[in-house]
């Protein structure tokens, strides 16, 4: 393990859910923040907790990327150092591939793929200049596996794990490491307060009943991960001298991944002959 130090952690979405809880954790280790969100006035707690030399809060849309850069460097001009950025800000988007609408879809990358990039580049000079640095990408097992009537959500977060995965190599050399933290279901608002419906069509009525019903807002605040004890781990891992590259956080993702990871490899192996077959002799 790192020796213990105080660290400034960037956190995006931190007025509430997870963001909010990975920021209380921080500042609980006596850590500093510089927390983000599209509303000031729901970190004002936060403010009045731990104040202002431990809190710097910063209005953000990481949708805009010269409003990232000018929050980045506000942040470092107020605390000194950006050490931790924890890309959060995030929402899922519901619907059947065929049901989602164009402007969903851009709404839905814009926030979850290019503000979490747009936040990466406005923090990388800073870490190169340091030599050290830690990215954590708030990722879910949906960047993992697949949901029907979450198509887009996947598909975001599936990019957000190439980009990170390409991302850690490039880094590495200047002593930042990237860590995609694999999330499953954890007690939030998530699906009631934080989830985009698209409109639906009615050929999908029998297909998606389950899953409609399942992201109708009734399961919000039943799910069995705790937001405390996920910013718990990620203190650790930002503490850890060999960080992982992907950490899995809650049993149902522990033991969804490695059940699909095996399927996969099943299937490459009951098909490399197949595969084989591709190259000239």
């Amino acid at each position: 393990m790192t020796a213990d130090r105080q660290r400034t952690w960037f956190i995006t979405g931190a007025s509430r859910g997870l963001g909010r809880a990975f920021a209380e954790v921080a500042l609980d280790a006596g850590e500093r923040v510089v927390a983000t969100a599209r509303d000031t006035a729901g970190l004002a707690g936060l403010v009045d907790r731990y104040g202002t030399d431990r809190v710097v809060p910063l209005r953000l849309d990481v949708r805009d990327r010269a409003a990232v850069h000018s929050a980045v460097r506000d942040g470092v001009a107020a605390a000194g150092a950006v050490d931790v950025l924890v890309n959060n800000a995030g929402y899922g988007l519901a619907g059947a591939v065929e049901e989602v609408s164009e402007e969903q879809v851009r709404d839905q990358f814009d926030v979850n793929v290019f503000g979490a990039l747009w936040c990466t580049q406005a923090v990388l000079p800073f870490m190169r200049e340091h030599g050290s640095g830690h990215i954590l990408q708030i990722s879910s097992v949906a960047g993992l596996t697949t949901y029907p009537n979450l198509g887009m959500y996947c598909a975001s977060k599936w990019a957000l794990e190439g980009l990170s995965e390409t991302l850690a190599q490039e880094v590495a050399a200047f002593g930042i490491h990237v860590t995609l933290v694999e999330l499953g279901e954890f007690r939030t608002e998530w699906s009631a307060g934080s989830l985009v419906r698209a409109a639906p069509l009615a050929a999908y009525d029998d297909v998606l009943a389950k899953r409609r019903h399942g992201l109708s807002g009734a399961y919000a605040h039943l799910q069995p991960g705790d937001p405390r004890r996920a910013g718990e781990a990620l203190l650790e891992v930002v503490r850890a001298d060999s960080p992982p590259r992907r950490l899995l956080l809650g049993n149902g993702a522990a033991d969804l991944i490695p059940q699909v990871y095996r399927q996969r490899l099943d299937e490459w192996a009951q098909w490399e002959k197949l595969a084989r077959a591709a190259d000239f002799d």
